[in-house]
């Protein structure tokens, strides 16, 4: 019997279980880090909604929506559960509105600069264990995941941030009409994910990115 499992234990594809880990463990680091930026900038600008439903917080379960979890662990982009704003809190709604949802977006290229700065750290000692080395890759698996979430919710299609923030410069009825039926732009979305619509695009845009960040920190 001990033979058995050895040899299971032998036969294992521990390096992809690994793979996985990191994929995993950065879908989380990146959708947390992108919900709860969204909250902190509305709660910033005067909307306390966010942290009365307890989504100002870094435990990633308060922030996963399954499908969009599935989406950015097989596609690399995806979505969290929407922060609730109350835009009437604001000053200025639309501006508020906009601030707070390219809040995400920037928290998701500033994590992946600072992803590659501590890879790059690593990269630059002279030994490293094992350990180091897969999170090293954890870093730039994570970099590479939050950079395609930044860029996919730029997208202009409701919900997604991007939508919000190109809404912000349409006149107030047709601000207010767009708004009330974005919900209904989850289906195309999730229709063009299930198509790969543009994906390929996408796909060049984050691999794009990613290069430039690693130019800073790793040299060409």
């Amino acid at each position: 019997m001990l033979g058995y499992l050895q040899t299971i234990g032998e036969q294992f594809d521990w390096g992809g279980l690994l793979f996985a880990l990191q994929r995993v463990l950065g879908v989380l680091v990146c959708l947390t880090i992108h919900e709860t930026c969204h909250g902190l900038a509305a709660y910033a600008l005067g909307d306390p909604t966010a942290k009365q439903m307890h989504r100002l917080s870094f435990n990633p379960l308060h922030h996963i929506d399954w499908m969009g979890l599935a989406s950015m662990f097989i596609c690399g982009f995806g979505w969290a559960k929407p922060v609730p704003v109350d835009m009437r809190y604001f000053k200025n709604p639309k501006a508020g509105m906009a601030a707070t949802a390219l809040a995400g977006p920037i928290s998701n290229f500033l994590l992946a600069f600072v992803m590659l700065f501590l890879a790059s750290l690593i990269y630059q000692a002279e030994q490293v264990g094992a350990v180091m080395v897969w999170v090293f890759y954890f870093l730039q698996t994570t970099a590479m995941l939050s950079i395609g979430l930044g860029l996919f919710n730029l997208l202009p299609i409701p919900p997604l941030d991007g939508s919000k923030v190109l809404f912000s410069l349409l006149p107030e009825r047709a601000y207010y009409t767009l708004m009330r039926y974005e919900r209904f732009g989850m289906l195309a979305l999730l229709l063009l994910v299930w198509l790969d619509v543009g994906g390929g695009l996408l796909s060049q845009g984050i691999e794009a990115v990613f290069l430039w960040m690693a130019g800073l920190f790793f040299g060409h």
